[in-house]
């Protein structure tokens, strides 16, 4: 058996360069660093997708079969081994499917989540400073902000929540205020 026939099974004939010489042809295979790192980064996308509620979840457009798979993981106490096993196995399938929509999805979520946060601290400030202000000054400079924002209705949440606050009853007008500047926020954006 010659040396070529070892390199190339036998079957095949050996190719030459334009100089005549041998050209060795080797398998590349992949950078195990890297694929490790593919599984890592799988492996969060699983732990993420168990996070999600039923609705976002159907959302994702993933197989039935991994769907069910990330539905008994949330089931799971996270201290068991059971779970780590299950999310190993719910990765192993993520691998064989093309992941970029579901990871879009994911994006998509925990945006409008950071939206809804932000947009529940900006209310909640402007409620504060309309409570703790007796002139029209906060109002005034909301209104400039927000021009679409019903002015009587906001200066009658704020005069009666100031009037509950000071009385020491129920929060109910805060409460309306808080959901209406809230509501004024979300459709400015």
């Amino acid at each position: 058996m010659k040396n070529s026939d070892i390199a190339y099974g036998g079957d095949e004939e050996p190719e030459y360069d334009e100089n005549g010489e041998l050209i060795e042809y080797y398998a590349i295979r992949p950078n195990k660093t890297q694929i490790k790192r593919d599984i890592a980064e799988i492996s969060v996308l699983a732990e993420e997708l168990t996070h999600l509620t039923k609705p976002q979840l159907t959302t994702m457009e993933i197989p039935e079969s991994i769907e069910n798979a990330i539905i008994a993981a949330k089931n799971m106490p996270s201290t068991k081994p059971a779970r780590k096993r299950q999310l190993k196995f719910i990765t192993a399938q993520l691998r064989d499917i093309d992941l970029t929509k579901i990871m879009e999805n994911i994006n998509r979520i925990k945006t409008k989540s950071a939206h809804g946060v932000r947009e529940h601290h900006q209310a909640e400030l402007w409620r504060d400073r309309l409570m703790a202000s007796h002139g029209n000054d906060v109002l005034t400079e909301l209104l400039n902000q927000y021009s679409n924002a019903d002015h009587q209705y906001l200066r009658q949440l704020q005069r009666n929540a100031q009037k509950e606050a000071k009385e020491e009853k129920a929060p109910k007008s805060s409460r309306l205020l808080y959901q209406y500047l809230k509501e004024l926020i979300m459709n400015a954006e």
